[in-house]
C-alpha cells in the first residue's frame, strides 16, 4: 500500500544515495539549468486528498508547473510531463509558441507527454506507481546519468517514484518534512531567531486544543481570536478561526483555568472554516492524524501578507529568489488567491534577510530545492524605527503558488533578480513587475473551452508580447469550462502596468461572457480584486 508518510530504510538510503549524484553535479542554479538535461516533471500535488478536494478544480492544478516547458528554450533539454488526464493539445501549444528563439517543431520533438487517464482522488505519483509500464516507458525515455525529476511537493510517495525509476529527485527529503509543518515551522524560526506568534506545540487530541487554547489565553489576556491549524495544511484550508469575544467573561482574571478550558471546549464547536461546507466533527476527525496547534491571531488596521521565496543547491547553499505581497481571501482572510511582485519595498529587504536565516537553518538539515516563508505584516504609524512588523507564519517545503508566476517571469524575461533591491530586471536591464492569481473564478466564465480563451487572447491582444517582455500568460486552462476558473500572470515594466494588464484581462473576459450572470461560482469569498494595493 502506497502511504504519503512511511519508507522502508532500504528504500529511503537508495533515495540519498540518488540525491548525492546531484550534488556531485551541481554548480549553481542557472548552469545546471542550462545544462544537458532530461527532465521529468510530476507536478503530483501530493497533500492529504480531502483537504485538497475543497479547490475546485484541484486536478487541474497540475498544469501549474507548465511553466518548465519553458526550460526547451534551451535546445538540449528533453522534458517529460506526466499528467493524470490528457491535457489539452492547444494548451500545450500555447506554451511553446511562447519560447523565444526556438522553432516550435524543434521544442515539440523533445517534449513527451504521458497520462494515466485516472482522474480518481488520488495523488498523481500514486497513480504513476500503480502503473508498472507507465514506468517502464518513462525509464526507457530517459538518458542515464543526465536525468533528474522535479515535481510539487516531495513525500514518500516522490522518493518511491524516484527509487523505482533510478532517478534523482531534486526536491527536499520527505524525512524532512517535519520542518514544513506547523509546529517544525515554528521550531525553525525560534531556532533562527524569527519574530512569530505565540502559540501552542502541536497536540494529537482535539480535547487538548482547548487546553492549549487556554493556556495561550493566559498568556495573553487581550488576545481576541486565535488561529486553529491542522500541522499539515494546504492553501489555507487547513485553517480556523477561534473567536474569544463571545467568551469574554471567561478571560484570564474571571473564571478558574478549569472553567475556561470547559468554555472553550464548547467554542470549538463554533470555528470559523474557510469553506462553508466544514465542519468542527471533519476538522477534529483530522487531528489525530495530522495534529493541530492554537496561534494568537495577529490583529491589525493594515496588515499584509507578504512572503519570501528561496533556493537550496544541492550543496547547501542559500540563494533568495524574490519576495511577494500575498492577496489573500476567504471569510477570514487565510486562503491564498494570488501575488504581486515585488513585496513592498518598506520590507522587502528584510524579508530576504529573514528568509536567507530559515534557508541557512533548513540547508544545516540537508533540505534542497525551494523554500517559502509566509509572513503577517502589521502597518506600526507611530513607530520611530521600522513601519511595519513582521511575524513569521509558516514554512513551504514545497513549490507554491508564487513559484509558477516567478518561473514564468524569468524564463520569459531571460532575467535576473538582484538581492541588492529586491528587484527583477529583463536581459535588457529594465525593471519587471507582475500581479498574479489562480482564482480569476466567476460562473459566467464557465462553458469558455480553451479554443475559445485563445480567438479572445489572440482578438484582443491579450498575449504575452515578447518583443516588450510584457502582458499575460494564463495558466489553469482545463478549469476554465467546468468551474469558470483560470490563472494568468500579467506582466508589467511597472506595478501600475501589471495592474493594467490584469484589469484588461478581466474586463475582456466579462465583456465576451456578458451574456452569462455574473455570480461567483463559489460564494464564500471574492475574486481577486482587479487592483490591488496590498492591504
Amino acid at each position: 500500500m502506497h502511504t504519503l508518510n512511511s519508507s522502508s530504510s532500504e528504500q529511503a538510503e537508495q533515495f540519498r544515495h540518488l540525491q548525492n549524484q546531484l550534488r556531485d553535479r551541481w554548480h549553481n542554479v542557472d548552469l545546471f539549468d542550462m545544462d544537458d538535461h532530461d527532465i521529468l516533471v510530476v507536478p503530483s500535488v501530493s497533500v492529504d486528498q480531502r483537504e485538497l478536494n475543497k479547490i475546485q478544480g484541484f486536478l487541474h492544478y497540475e498544469e501549474r508547473l507548465l511553466f518548465s516547458l519553458i526550460r526547451l528554450r534551451n535546445p538540449r533539454t528533453r522534458l517529460i510531463y506526466v499528467t493524470a488526464q490528457p491535457m489539452s493539445p492547444i494548451v500545450i501549444e500555447y506554451y511553446l509558441q511562447l519560447l523565444p528563439g526556438i522553432p516550435f517543431s524543434h521544442a515539440r520533438d523533445r517534449l513527451l507527454l504521458l497520462s494515466t487517464y485516472d482522474g480518481s482522488l488520488k495523488p498523481l505519483t500514486q497513480k504513476i506507481l500503480e502503473r508498472p509500464r507507465l514506468i517502464e516507458r518513462i525509464r526507457q525515455a530517459l538518458r542515464p546519468q543526465k536525468s533528474y525529476m522535479v515535481c510539487y511537493n516531495s513525500t514518500f510517495l516522490e522518493q518511491e517514484l524516484s527509487v523505482r525509476l533510478d532517478l534523482p529527485l531534486l526536491a527536499p527529503d520527505p524525512a524532512l518534512l517535519y520542518w514544513g509543518t506547523k509546529s517544525g515551522s515554528r521550531e525553525i524560526f525560534a531556532e533562527s531567531g524569527l519574530p512569530y506568534p505565540d502559540g501552542s506545540e502541536s497536540v494529537t487530541k482535539s480535547d487538548d486544543l482547548a487546553e492549549v487554547a487556554a493556556d495561550l489565553w493566559e498568556r495573553q489576556p487581550d488576545l481576541k481570536r486565535m488561529v486553529v491549524k491542522l500541522n499539515e495544511g494546504f492553501s489555507g484550508e487547513g485553517n480556523a478561526i477561534l473567536d474569544l469575544r463571545p467568551i469574554a467573561e471567561m478571560s484570564p482574571g474571571k473564571v478558574s483555568h478549569a472553567q475556561r478550558v470547559a468554555a472553550l471546549h464548547k467554542r470549538m464547536e463554533h470555528l470559523s472554516f474557510q469553506a462553508k461546507t466544514e465542519t468542527w466533527a471533519n476538522f477534529s476527525s483530522r487531528v489525530p492524524e495530522l495534529g493541530a496547534l492554537v496561534e494568537a491571531f495577529i490583529e491589525g488596521e493594515e496588515k499584509r501578507s507578504p512572503s519570501v521565496q528561496g533556493y537550496i543547491t544541492p550543496n547547501g547553499e542559500v540563494e533568495i529568489l524574490s519576495t511577494h505581497d500575498q492577496i489573500l481571501g476567504g471569510p477570514d482572510g487565510q486562503i491564498y488567491l494570488g501575488c504581486r511582485f515585488p513585496a513592498d519595498e518598506a520590507y522587502r529587504l528584510r524579508l530576504q534577510e529573514l528568509g536567507r536565516r530559515v534557508g541557512q537553518a533548513l540547508a544545516q538539515k540537508g533540505a534542497m530545492e525551494r523554500y517559502g516563508v509566509d509572513f503577517v505584516a502589521v502597518h506600526q504609524p507611530y513607530s520611530k524605527g521600522a513601519t511595519w512588523d513582521l511575524q513569521a507564519i509558516e514554512i513551504n517545503l514545497r513549490k507554491g503558488g508564487t513559484t509558477h508566476p516567478f518561473m514564468t517571469l524569468k524564463y520569459l524575461t531571460n532575467g535576473r533578480y538582484d538581492s541588492s533591491t529586491g528587484l527583477f530586471y529583463s536581459h535588457q536591464g529594465r525593471e519587471k513587475y507582475y500581479i498574479a492569481s489562480d482564482n480569476l473564478q466567476k460562473e459566467r466564465y464557465q462553458g469558455l473551452m480553451p479554443n475559445d480563451l485563445m480567438d479572445i487572447i489572440a482578438h484582443h491582444r491579450l498575449h504575452f508580447d515578447s518583443s516588450t517582455r510584457t502582458g499575460s500568460v494564463f495558466h489553469l486552462m482545463g478549469s476554465l469550462s467546468e468551474f469558470g476558473k483560470l490563472g494568468l500572470t500579467s506582466i508589467g515594466d511597472s506595478m501600475q502596468q501589471a495592474e493594467d494588464l490584469y484589469n484588461q484581462v478581466v474586463n475582456v473576459l466579462d465583456e465576451e461572457s456578458k451574456s452569462s450572470t455574473s455570480s461567483l461560482v463559489s460564494p464564500s469569498y471574492p475574486s481577486p480584486p482587479i487592483a490591488w494595493t496590498g492591504s
